[in-house]
């Protein structure tokens, strides 16, 4: 941050005027985005766009990683619309810098990110322990099919996006589950929170349209037509 910046202005004037404007309006969402520090998330050379109303490309040391963090309104309405409970078991599907997995982290009662890329681990694993965030764990692994060794879970967020939802991740919802999760391919996507509502029931709320980048190996549809 440069000299002369007011860090909590910008940080209310992102919950004011970006956040809530997205119909972010539950009080204790809004009181985290105060808690839970966003510029301690956001690599060095993008710290201060940390409260700016865009994707902050995590690039660690001149690395591109090739992913990106959401916007600060797509993090506070997923969260939101979660309606995460204290007693609940989230898995976190791509921790990047680790801020949502934060976020989950204060709402639930345990949260496992699974990262794919080594040196995002690390960042994203760092970053959460200097936040004295303690109740996440990072493991890398490939997670685009979810973590059936660690299911069922209460909560499931996908922090890319995915041509379509493959079975495994709604499988490893508990009855009363919700998997949140941005579905289609570009530029047309949608946020959606899917809830399981019985063994084999479930429900889909859209949310709103976006563009963000794909999980790695995401399941494809096949192309294959008889």
């Amino acid at each position: 941050m440069h000299v002369g910046f007011d860090v909590e202005k910008a940080r209310f004037n992102m919950v004011e005027q970006q956040v809530r404007t997205w119909d972010v309006l539950d009080q204790s969402v809004l009181d985290l985005l105060f808690v839970v520090k966003r510029e301690d998330f956001v690599p060095a050379p993008y710290r201060a766009l940390a409260f700016a109303d865009m994707e902050i490309p995590l690039r660690i040391d001149a690395w591109d990683t090739g992913e990106s963090m959401w916007a600060p309104k797509v993090e506070a309405r997923i969260l939101q619309e979660l309606a995460i409970r204290s007693n609940e078991r989230v898995l976190e599907i791509g921790t990047g810098s680790g801020y949502m997995a934060a976020l989950l982290g204060h709402k639930a009662d345990a949260v496992v990110s699974v990262e794919i890329e080594p040196r995002l681990k690390v960042f994203g694993e760092t970053n959460l322990r200097r936040a004295g965030v303690h109740n996440v764990r990072v493991a890398q692994a490939d997670a685009a099919l979810g973590l059936a060794s660690d299911a069922p879970f209460d909560v499931i967020v996908v922090t890319g996006s995915l041509p379509i939802i493959p079975p495994s991740l709604t499988d490893q919802l508990k009855v009363g589950g919700r998997l949140a999760v941005i579905v289609g391919d570009e530029p047309a996507m949608v946020a959606q929170i899917i809830t399981r509502v019985t063994a084999d029931g479930y429900d889909t709320l859209n949310l709103f349209e976006t563009n963000v980048k794909s999980l790695q190996n995401a399941q494809r549809p096949s192309s294959f037509r008889f």
